[in-house]
Parts: structure tokens; C-alpha cells; sequence
């Protein structure tokens, strides 16, 4: 049986690692631009990422996917990372943190 907080624990330390992936045309974090919408974890380690770009279209998505992937990957205990871009919602500027 899965353990909720062996998950919680994964995905919220997956979380922080992510704050490191600066858009580079924003300068600030994914995560303080409310680009990650959904991070899950399951009991094997397996991580799902739902995030989106600041416009559809955007010159740095490939780069970002790879980036969270990549970030998300250096996290203890992840064994794999599935990254998928939504454009629903679409991003606006109020989901940025303050």
C-alpha cells in the first residue's frame, strides 16, 4: 500500500528542485510564475509533471520541459519523469506569486 506522505514528501521535494528552473525570458522561477500546475508521485517514484508556457508557442518551451525534467530527475528517490505541457488554463499573470 502506498505511503501518502513517502508521496507528499516526493512531490513537495520535487517542488523545491523546480524553483531552480528560471524562464529565461522572465527571469524568475516556474514555480513563482505558477507555470507547474500539477506535480505527482506515485509509490514507485514515478513523477508527472503538468505545466504550461507563458504563450502558446513559446521559444522556450522544449528548453523548460527539458530543464524540469532534468531538475525533477535530481531528486532522491525519483525514478522517472514524465513532463506534459497544457494549455489549459491558459497562463496568465495572475497565478505569478507576489
Amino acid at each position: 500500500m502506498p505511503d501518502m506522505s513517502d508521496q507528499a514528501n516526493l512531490t513537495e521535494q520535487v517542488r523545491q528542485q523546480l524553483s531552480m528552473v528560471i524562464d529565461p525570458e522572465m527571469g524568475r522561477s516556474v514555480v513563482d510564475m505558477g507555470l507547474i500546475y500539477l506535480i505527482e508521485a506515485d509509490d514507485a517514484g514515478d513523477i508527472h509533471i503538468m505545466m504550461t508556457t507563458t504563450t502558446k508557442g513559446c521559444p522556450a518551451s522544449t528548453f523548460l520541459k527539458e530543464a524540469i525534467r532534468a531538475c525533477a530527475t535530481s531528486v532522491a528517490g525519483v525514478k522517472s519523469v514524465e513532463v506534459e505541457l497544457t494549455y489549459d488554463p491558459p497562463w496568465n499573470a495572475s497565478m505569478m506569486t507576489p
